[in-house]
């Protein structure tokens, strides 16, 4: 007997120094730091939330973005139930790459899984990259328009309400008939890693 109802996998995936180590901490641990300290290789934290009466457990990786990192990267995209695709507001290039990474994305999810886009960095005046660009990502890749959103680490804008929406979404996908609601992964084994999240 689990002491769960879902358990979701969901990795997040985008250029280095985008701020995915800091939206998973913020999300996770409700921390937040300045200091900058590449991800190497892949690591993940969980957080558990209740939605409409359901205990979640979100198993959330962090990957590196650096291009030799690629390949181990990929590997970690099966069984994955969202991928969220981050680029920074402020910077141009990484919203220019997030077709290299939902290209790369689709040559390894299955079918249902969901992808996500989120703008980081929106606290920063500096910002860059076009909204109109954005939607029109968004409609070439035909992405869910309902789950993007401009968040901020730093400030915590609009974290937690996305990682909701998306458990909401995943929730609404997963649900089995006769009452009997565990999803299929329910019996991955979760073991915590000792080391900390880079």
């Amino acid at each position: 007997m689990h002491d769960y109802d879902f358990l979701f996998k969901t990795i997040l995936i985008g250029n280095s120094g985008v701020g995915k180590t800091s939206i998973i901490n913020r999300y996770v641990d409700e921390t937040y730091t300045e200091n900058y300290i590449s991800t190497i290789g892949v690591d993940f934290k969980i957080k558990t939330l209740t939605r409409h009466g359901k205990t979640v457990k979100l198993q959330i990786w962090d990957t590196a973005g650096q291009e030799r990192f690629r390949t181990i990267t990929s590997s970690y995209y099966r069984g994955a139930h969202c991928i969220i695709v981050v680029f920074d507001v402020t910077e141009e290039e990484s919203f220019s790459d997030v077709a290299s990474w939902i290209a790369e994305v689709e040559k390894h999810k299955v079918n249902d899984t969901l992808i996500v886009l989120l703008g980081n960095k929106i606290d920063d005046q500096n910002v860059a990259v076009k909204n109109d660009d954005v939607m029109k990502m968004i409609e070439t890749y035909r992405l869910d328009r309902s789950l993007f959103r401009y968040i901020s680490a730093k400030e915590n804008t609009d974290i937690t309400t996305v990682f909701e929406s998306i458990v909401d979404k995943l929730i609404e996908r997963h649900k089995l008939e006769d009452g009997d609601e565990e999803n299929e992964f329910a019996d991955i084994k979760i073991q915590e890693r000792t080391r900390r999240c880079c």
